[in-house]
């Protein structure tokens, strides 16, 4: 077992790990309490990823959720994770209209909420530009391409991206457009394992796989997810563990002792009576 580092990476690190063949795993993380998890596990980063909307809030989508609410997670995740790196999720707006405003709001989660990198969904060419708006402030930034769930309403869905042959060539060259643009890392998601194969050994930097299959440089999952806190999971998800199940027999277990008498304990109880 690899012991778990104090040391923070950078994307330099993540790039040799590219190089070496060693795969990257990344998680999500939305609050200190899962951030502590993840902190004392082998995990390489972290994405607070705007889909704290829909496993957080509540949310059917993330188009809702805000950048107070990212900065505020951010911040809780990096209390809880002091010792990974740490990319926040731009939501929706954030960083669509001007490239001032994209670097002031890139910038508000490096300085507030202490995040080593910022994430932007897309490769068109206005994307391209706020990548290079954001590097150009020496702010590293993660790209997403495949299933964008910020484009949901575009797609009508969540679906599996670049299956025709004009799509699987036009995310190509998005892909190649965005390590040009200066962008040290690329989640891939939602597209045929052929099209995360190609565009994995096609990019210098490092491509982190979720539903992009077997042969990208790394893969994310969502914590829910793979802890079995989600009842309604994606082809692609394998749950590692049944929390939800736990948690609730654990409460019921609560319920039951309170109900019979049986909690609290003498031993739960400051100067009991004799």
């Amino acid at each position: 077992m690899t012991a778990v580092t104090n040391k923070m990476p950078s994307p330099a690190s993540f790039q040799k790990m590219k190089e070496a063949g060693q795969k990257i795993t990344m998680v999500t993380a939305y609050d200190y309490a899962e951030a502590c998890a993840v902190s004392a596990s082998e995990i390489d980063l972290i994405l607070v990823g705007d889909s704290l909307g829909n496993v957080k809030l509540g949310y059917d989508s993330t188009l809702k959720v805000t950048m107070a609410d990212m900065l505020l997670h951010t911040a809780a995740v990096r209390r809880g994770a002091p010792n990974k790196f740490i990319i926040g999720d731009m939501p929706y707006m954030s960083y669509h209209l001007s490239c001032e405003d994209t670097k002031q709001n890139a910038a508000r989660f490096v300085v507030e909420s202490e995040a080593n990198a910022v994430k932007l969904e897309g490769g068109n060419p206005s994307r391209i530009d706020a990548i290079k708006a954001i590097v150009d402030i020496e702010i590293p930034v993660c790209a997403h391409l495949g299933l964008t769930p910020q484009s949901v309403t575009r797609y009508g869905g969540y679906k599996v991206q670049g299956k025709s042959e004009p799509a699987h060539e036009e995310i190509l060259l998005q892909a190649s457009a965005i390590e040009e643009a200066g962008a040290f890392m690329l989640v891939m998601e939602g597209v045929p394992e052929l099209l995360g194969k190609k565009i994995s050994e096609a990019l210098n930097i490092p491509v982190i796989g979720i539903g992009a299959g077997r042969y990208c440089d790394g893969q994310v999952l969502v914590y829910h997810d793979m802890l079995g806190y989600n009842p309604n999971i994606a082809k692609f998800v394998k749950k590692y563990q049944e929390l939800a199940t736990l948690s609730t027999q654990a409460l019921n277990s609560y319920h039951r002792e309170v109900r019979e008498g049986l909690f609290p304990g003498e031993e739960h109880v400051y100067y009991p009576i004799k």
